[in-house]
C-alpha cells in the first residue's frame, strides 16, 4: 500500500484516540475480547450529538436521552418477542414515549410482554400472518411504478408504496388489485422510484471498480462488505488513493444487494466508520438490530454523514434492475457514489447502503441491506472494537 494510505490510516487511529480521550474512556487492551451486540455503548461524541440535533431537530439533552432509550429498546426486542409468543405482531421504538412497543394479537400474552418493560398494542394480525402476505407479494412481478412493499407492524398491514405519478397506470393498478387479494394491504404514494447510488469516477474517499465509484461498508476479518450492485465477483478494487486493494469475493444483485471484498496488498481492516469531519470517526462494537423508529446514521463517499430514522424493515424494493428483498428503509438521504456505505445506529452496524430516491439537498429515503444477513451469507465476522 502507498505511504499516503498508511498515513491516512494512522490519522484515523489518532482521531479514534482523540474520541476516546474526549469521552473520558480508555481504549481496550489487546487482551479484551471483542464487544458483543449487547455490550455497553461508549459515550456519544459531541459530533454525533450535533449531527442528531441537525438532522433530527433535537436538543443535545434530547439526543442523549434518545440514544440511551434506543439502546434499551434494542436490547429488549428479543426478550419481548419471546414473551409475546405466537401472538407477536411486530415491534417498534416510539420516540414520543422513549419505549419499545410490541404488538400482540390477544390479551393473554400482554402481561408477560409488559413485564419485560415494553409497552403493548393490541392488533388484528400476527407478524407471521403479515410476513406470509408479503411473501405472496414477493412472488408477483411488479411494474416500475410500484416502488416497494413492507410489513408495517403499527398499522398491522402490508404497505405497498406506489410512485404518485404512476398510480393510474394499468399495470400498477393490476398489481395493487393482486396485492389486496393477498391479504390486509394498504397503498401509499411515494414521490419517486428508488434507484441505486453507484456513480462514475469523480474522486472523494471511495473505492473504485472499473469506472464505478462506491463506498466501503464495514470491515470484516479479511476484507469489507459493500453493495452487490457495485460489481460482480472477481472484479478488482482500487482504494481512494488508486492503489490495488483486492477483489470482490462474492456479490449478489438483484434479489439481494450485498458483496464482500478481500483486502491485501498492504491494506488492513479497522472497526471504524468515517465521520467526515461532521462527527468523529465512529467505533463499531457490534451489530444489534435497531428497531423501527430508532435513529440511524449513514456514512458515504459523496454526501458523507447524515442521520434519520428507521422507517420499515423487511421491505421489498423494486429497482429497475429487479426486486431486492429484506431491506430496511430509512429517512436518511443519500446520493450517487454512496452505495455500499455504512449505516450505523449508535455503535452498532446496521447495513450497507443500497439505493433510494431524492438527495441530501431536498431530502429523500434510502434503503440498506442488513449487515447480519451479509455476514451469515458469506460466513464473515464483523471487525469490532
Amino acid at each position: 500500500m502507498r505511504r499516503t494510505t498508511v498515513l491516512r490510516a494512522g490519522m484515523s487511529a489518532l482521531l479514534l484516540l482523540g474520541a476516546w480521550a474526549t469521552a473520558g474512556l480508555a481504549p481496550a487492551s489487546a487482551a479484551t475480547p471483542a464487544a458483543t451486540a449487547s455490550a455497553p455503548r461508549a459515550q456519544a461524541s459531541t459530533g454525533l450529538l450535533s449531527a442528531m440535533q441537525k438532522d433530527l431537530g433535537l436538543t443535545e439533552s434530547q439526543a442523549k436521552a434518545r440514544l440511551s432509550a434506543e439502546k434499551t429498546a434494542t436490547d429488549l426486542q428479543g426478550k419481548a418477542r419471546r414473551a409475546a409468543g405466537s401472538s407477536y405482531g411486530g415491534s417498534w421504538f416510539d420516540p414520543a414515549t422513549s419505549r419499545l412497543t410490541v404488538a400482540v394479537t390477544n390479551d393473554r400474552e400482554a402481561g408477560a410482554v409488559r413485564a419485560t418493560g415494553a409497552a403493548v398494542r393490541l392488533v388484528a394480525h400476527s407478524a407471521r400472518q403479515l410476513d406470509a402476505v408479503k411473501a405472496r407479494l414477493d412472488k408477483l412481478s411488479a411494474p416500475d411504478g410500484v416502488a416497494s412493499w413492507h410489513v408495517d407492524p403499527q398499522a398491522s398491514r402490508v404497505v405497498v408504496n406506489v410512485v404518485a405519478s404512476a398510480a393510474a397506470d394499468n399495470d400498477v393498478r393490476a398489481f395493487v388489485k393482486q396485492a389486496r387479494a393477498a391479504g390486509p394491504v394498504v397503498v401509499q404514494r411515494t414521490a419517486q422510484a428508488p434507484k441505486t447510488f453507484s456513480a462514475g469516477t469523480v474522486g472523494g474517499d471511495p473505492y473504485y471498480t472499473g469506472n464505478v465509484r462506491c463506498s466501503i461498508g464495514f470491515s470484516v476479518y479479511g476484507g469489507f462488505v459493500t453493495a452487490g450492485h457495485c460489481a460482480q465477483a472477481g472484479a478488482g478494487v482500487n482504494g481512494w488513493d488508486g492503489s490495488y486493494i483486492g477483489n470482490f469475493q462474492g456479490s449478489s444483485f438483484p434479489g439481494d444487494d450485498y458483496a464482500w471484498v478481500s483486502v491485501g496488498n498492504g491494506w488492513w481492516t479497522v472497526p471504524v466508520v468515517l465521520g467526515w469531519g461532521t462527527v468523529s470517526d465512529q467505533l463499531v462494537r457490534g451489530s444489534a438490530v435497531a428497531p423501527i423508529g430508532a435513529s440511524i446514521c449513514r456514512s458515504g463517499s459523496t454526501s458523507h454523514w447524515h442521520c434519520g430514522n428507521v422507517l420499515a424493515t423487511n421491505e421489498t424494493v423494486n429497482y429497475s434492475q429487479g426486486a431486492v428483498y429484506e431491506m430496511t428503509k430509512t429517512s436518511v438521504c443519500a446520493e450517487p457514489g454512496d452505495s455500499g456505505g455504512s449505516f450505523i445506529s449508535g455503535d452498532q452496524a446496521q447495513g450497507v447502503t443500497s439505493g433510494g430516491w431524492g438527495d441530501c439537498t431536498s431530502g429523500g429515503e434510502t434503503w440498506h441491506q442488513p449487515i447480519n444477513e451479509i455476514l451469515n451469507r458469506y460466513g464473515l465476522t464483523l471487525h469490532t472494537a
